[in-house]
Order: structure tokens, then sequence, then C-alpha cells
């Protein structure tokens, strides 16, 4: 199945654009790197508040309603899916990466479980405090 229940473009910082073309599985032919080519990059100090970046926390709910989540999108080398840091090369961090609140997708669960989720409210974005460069 599609990490994402989305079709459009996602919104990404020059700065995390740059960072992940450079990771070597990304340039392995990894998945991520078709979102990076469909990517609209934007300078960091422009992203829109609303738009997961890396470093985020999001606050995730379930399709059916009953359970949220709370994650942070991390480069692979950060990632501790058991403490809610997930690498944005996993199904659930590609499919969070320059996503929207209110936007749904799919991804797996560090359990391996799969979920249909709605993106209900960034907690955190590095680039809303003014942190550029994260």
């Amino acid at each position: 199945m599609s990490s994402s229940l989305l079709s459009a473009a996602c919104v990404l910082t020059e700065l995390d654009h740059a960072r992940l073309s450079g990771l070597p599985s990304v340039q392995q032919g990894h998945a991520l790197t078709q979102l990076l080519a469909d990517a609209e990059r934007v300078p960091s100090s422009r992203v829109p508040s609303d738009v997961v970046t890396l470093y985020s926390m999001v606050l995730l709910r379930e399709s059916d309603g009953l359970r949220t989540h709370r994650f942070v999108l991390c480069y692979p080398d950060d990632a501790e899916p058991q403490s809610g840091f997930i690498s944005v090369l996993s199904s659930l961090g590609q499919a969070l990466l320059g996503r929207r609140i209110g936007e749904a997708l799919r991804g797996t669960l560090p359990s391996g479980e799969e979920r249909v989720f709605v993106i209900e409210a960034l907690l955190f974005q590095p680039e809303a405090s003014g942190d550029f460069t994260s």
C-alpha cells in the first residue's frame, strides 16, 4: 500500500530538501527520492507554520477517532521509534514529511501496525520558532 493517501506535492524547506537528497539511501533510489523530486521547495523562513518539517512534533489521530499519537519527525540517525522519534525514511515519516494539518495519510506505527491518520496538530515546528538551521 502507498504510504500516503494524498497525491498533491508536499512542501519542503530548501534545507530539508538538500539534506535529505544527500542521504546515501536516497541517493540509491529510496522511495523518498520521488517525493523529493515532486516537492515544492521554499526557504526555511517562508515555510507555512502548518507544514510538517524535520524535527516537527505532530499529533496524529487515527481515522477511527479513538487514539492519538505524538511523534517527532527526524533524520535516520536520531530515530528512536519507541520514544516517538520516527525516521523520515520510515513509512510514516515519508507520509508526514511536507504535509499539512488536517491532511490524511497512511503509515506504519513503530509497533508494525498500518493505520490511517489525520494530522490533528503541529505541536512544534522548528521554523515557526525561528530555528532555520535544524
